[in-house]
């Protein structure tokens, strides 16, 4: 009997061996451009690729990327990090047209799934499939025309006169964190519109997500994160259980409000106007989505795109205009031809923020959007192949395979934007006649492109028009930090100015040609 044990012991082994030789001898597919192998990019290392520079801090990293499209230019390379899968840098907007015309084949993917699962869930930052379609329509469904309307027209203006009046009471009282301001706007204006909660951007939920936002980025450079986390995870793991149960709280309010509904008087006044459509986009999860876990990972995501991108995107911006003086300029005087045509505005120190539209201030615009290019909200994305592909410039990509661009590197590219690629010039996006100009997805990728492109871009721009304006007219800055010295980003999945922006305000003078 024993003999008989051993010898099946010998069969299995042999099994097992064999299956091992198969599979390590089978021929497999690699990344490869028209047969010949990619090129590397600097620093890659034996054994270890490009592992070091990703383990270095978020914003060398992004010079690093930087660098690589300095040197290859449009050319795809190689990316190698130890325990990742195989993968590649594209630079090129004719490779990235084909991953946004291509969404299904360049999905999320485990890669990205398993890194960011914890904070998001099952939201549309992860989704795929069915699941994203039934967020995409909800998400459509709140930032409609109408709704946008007054979105912007009646709420934002109500929250940004609340911030300009803050403002107006700091003078001459120290300093003032603009990308603090910025936040509690974006805050409440997506607290009250999307979920009809009143939120702001200093308490427990709001730290704690950017906490959370910041070490989920990490595990997208540190390769053993799983591991290090046992050691150091503690504070994530208590900001994720604060972050979720805001969800869960989001989610049982919108429940109460729809339990309690009764139907309201339909009246023309802003009040009302803003009361009625206030916590839409959580009734419209709520109507899409049955599974009230999915509706809470759901709002947690949106809640995020609305509130961080545009408040990170307006600081980056008066950043720029506190080095570019000039630029500032030509937005009051922008600004002074809108309220010229509005009898009694130009002599208010606060005018009307609702005055100023996105059709009205295509300058205010350009600088927005060219704020947007030299330091884009997302700076990094990444995609995993669910298929054999081939990219446009014959690179070939095996199922599997990790697909990543940086926005920061792209957008810097000479070979798209030009000479002065890397100089703030708002111009850029006029055409002669002083109208913005639009480029396409491809090259100007922060909104993303093809069907997942985003919802949100029209609402961003709307809020750009009128907080630009409305503050260049009302108020002068001065930078509260050593200007020789640039602002960096702290750790984040978005672009957060490390420490704030730091003014100090001062009630503007006006005169000459402005009264």
């Amino acid at each position: 009997m024993g003999l008989v044990v051993d010898y099946g012991h010998y069969v299995l082994a042999a099994v097992a061996l064999a299956l091992v030789i198969r599979v390590v001898s089978a021929p497999r597919k690699v990344i490869h451009q028209n047969g010949k192998a990619l090129r590397n990019p600097p620093g890659t290392l034996p054994l270890i690729g490009n592992g070091l520079s990703f383990l270095q801090p978020r914003w060398d990293l992004l010079g690093w990327f930087d660098k690589c499209q300095r040197q290859f230019g449009y050319e795809t390379v190689a990316l190698t990090v130890p325990t990742l899968p195989p993968g590649v840098l594209i630079h090129s907007p004719q490779n990235l047209e084909y991953v946004f015309r291509n969404g299904a084949l360049f999905a999320k993917g485990n890669f990205v799934k398993k890194r960011s699962w914890d904070l998001f869930g099952n939201g549309i930052i992860n989704a795929d499939g069915d699941s994203w379609k039934l967020q995409r329509k909800a998400g459509a469904a709140f930032l409609n025309t109408a709704n946008l309307c007054v979105l912007t027209d009646v709420a934002l203006p109500q929250y940004l006169s609340e911030s300009i009046s803050d403002l107006d009471a700091s003078v001459g009282r120290g300093v003032v964190d603009l990308q603090h301001v910025f936040h509690e706007i974006t805050t409440k204006l997506m607290g009250k519109m999307a979920y009809n909660m009143e939120m702001h951007h200093d308490d427990e939920f709001s730290k704690s997500f950017d906490y959370a936002s910041g070490a989920t980025a990490e595990r997208f450079q540190n390769p053993l994160w799983p591991i290090t986390e046992l050691l150091t995870g503690t504070r994530l793991r208590k900001s994720i259980a604060v972050v979720k149960d805001f969800g869960r709280r989001i989610v049982a309010n919108a429940v109460e409000d729809r339990n309690e509904q009764t139907p309201k008087r339909q009246t023309n006044s802003p009040t009302s106007s803003l009361d009625r459509i206030s916590g839409t986009l959580i009734q419209s999860l709520l109507d899409a989505i049955p599974d009230e876990s999915t509706v809470a990972d759901a709002a947690l995501t949106y809640l995020s795109a609305g509130r961080d991108t545009t408040g990170q995107a307006l600081t980056w911006t008066f950043y720029l205009l506190l080095h570019h003086p000039s630029a500032t300029a030509r937005l009051r005087a922008e600004a002074q031809h809108v309220l010229s045509q509005h009898p009694g505005q130009q002599s208010q120190p606060h005018p009307d923020p609702a005055l100023f539209t996105p059709a009205s201030v295509p300058y205010a615009l350009a600088v927005f959007h060219e704020a947007l290019r030299l330091y884009p909200p997302i700076p990094i994305e990444i995609r995993q192949c669910q298929a054999d592909t081939t990219l446009p410039d014959g690179t070939f990509l095996p199922q599997g395979a990790v697909l990543v661009w940086c926005l920061w590197a792209m957008q810097r590219s000479r070979l798209t934007w030009g000479a002065d690629a890397d100089q703030f010039r708002p111009e850029r996006w006029l055409d002669g006649d002083g109208r913005l100009v639009a480029r396409s997805a491809a090259e100007f990728p922060v909104f993303y492109g093809g069907a997942r492109a985003c919802l949100g871009r029209k609402m961003a721009e709307g809020i750009a028009a009128r907080v630009l304006p409305s503050l260049a007219w009302a108020f002068e800055f001065e930078a509260g930090f050593e200007m020789g010295v640039g602002r960096r980003s702290q750790t984040s999945l978005t672009l957060p100015m490390e420490g704030g922006l730091p003014v100090r305000v001062g009630r503007r003078v006006r005169g000459g040609g402005d009264t």
